[in-house]
């Protein structure tokens, strides 16, 4: 398992994790027709190999309040060392900053942003983004609903 080529047996164990996360070893052995113990084997070499990096509760934005999501495209000014790092040290420490992708196209960077109410994210651009050294630019697109919604990884 140390390439990126996985047999049909680990793309099964990696798809069946990422629809329920939550299988014992007795039914996730069931789901990809192994054995308990060589399914828990290669579990567990799928862990230690990182193509599975940690296990998450999915939980529904709306119900605890988190009803705006924005893309916000970001332009730098300037890409020396220095504002990049620190833009992306920002991104990262950022709690309401779930995703941030450096991109291609007319902007630099691209954001996902979820908050309770558009006067968060107004506090979020004032407080945080306009503060940045090197933000030349912000363009903002505000979900009107979401059509599709997925974690998992299309193996």
């Amino acid at each position: 398992m140390k390439n990126h080529s996985l047999d049909a047996p680990s793309i099964k164990i990696l798809a069946a994790l990422q629809k329920n996360s939550r299988l014992s070893t007795a039914e996730l052995a069931e789901e990809v027709g192994l054995s308990a113990t060589p399914c828990w084997r290669r579990q567990k070499e799928l862990e230690d190999n990182g193509y599975i990096t940690r296990y998450a509760a999915l939980v529904d934005r709306r119900k605890v309040g988190l009803m705006v999501c924005c893309l916000a495209h970001v332009t730098l000014n300037r890409h020396s060392a220095g504002v990049v790092e620190a833009f992306e040290g920002a991104m990262q420490a950022r709690a309401e900053v779930v995703e941030c992708y450096e991109t291609t196209g007319s902007s630099d960077y691209t954001i996902k942003v979820i908050v309770p109410d558009m006067e968060a994210y107004q506090n979020f651009l004032h407080e945080v983004m306009f503060k940045l050294q090197g933000v030349a630019q912000i363009n903002t697109n505000v979900a009107l609903r979401e059509v599709k919604y997925q974690t998992a990884l299309p193996l």
